[in-house]
């Protein structure tokens, strides 16, 4: 049984820079693991024949994608405000890895992929694109009642998935479109930008997509 005298959870608010944007989920995790490691920091693990560092993402970022706004709570068997945290993680994060805020959080508080919404997202097309057709293209989307897609070898709905959409042009870089998205984000319900841009007749490849923020079911998750 774990000693709640002696585990402390912390939130780690963080950013996954062009660094590192095609390490995928599972590495990154791993990359995390290392880095609490370097800078000291004694963590708590799981029960089983085969403990774990107690780390929890809020929600996994698709490869490929860099973020603003990436969430991770991880368990430490000693007590540091986060100042401390953070000035150690500092020095021991791969490159990419930039982190913003960190914050004690309640042992009790619920897991945090419970509490995700929403996922927000950027798409800036690459190649140079009339703003003008993009934005019919968006407006035409949400006018549909249903956009039928398969994933995995299902049918669903993309449609219910997308709750905002809109489209720009881009200021500091003219001739550039940007795609502005907000998906849902729950367990079994997750809209994926590269999905979007499909359905508008655009390709993924052709975009760089950036998750701008998570959506969590109150202002601090």
């Amino acid at each position: 049984m774990e000693n709640p005298d002696s585990t402390y959870r912390y939130r780690i608010y963080y950013k996954k820079g062009e660094a590192i944007r095609y390490i995928g989920h599972l590495d990154l995790h791993r990359a995390w693991e290392r880095s609490l490691r370097r800078a000291g920091l004694p963590m708590t693990f799981s029960q089983g024949y085969h403990p774990q560092p107690r780390m929890q993402q809020a929600c996994a970022l698709p490869l490929g994608f860099t973020s603003l706004g990436e969430v991770i709570d991880v368990w430490l068997v000693n007590e540091y405000s986060p100042a401390e945290i953070q000035q150690a993680l500092n020095r021991a994060v791969p490159p990419g890895l930039e982190i913003t805020a960190i914050e004690m959080v309640d042992l009790k508080s619920p897991p945090l992929q419970t509490r995700v919404r929403s996922s927000r997202y950027l798409a800036t097309l690459l190649d140079p694109a009339k703003g003008d057709e993009v934005i019919a293209r968006v407006t035409d989307l949400l006018n549909s009642t249903s956009l039928p897609r398969e994933r995995r070898g299902k049918s669903y709905d993309l449609r219910p998935l997308i709750e905002a959409l809109s489209a720009d042009d881009c200021v500091e870089q003219p001739g550039k479109v940007r795609i502005h998205m907000l998906l849902s984000a729950r367990e079994g319900a997750t809209g994926r930008p590269e999905e979007v841009l499909e359905s508008l007749g655009l390709d993924p490849l052709g975009a760089q997509i950036q998750r701008v923020e998570l959506v969590f079911a109150d202002p601090r998750g």
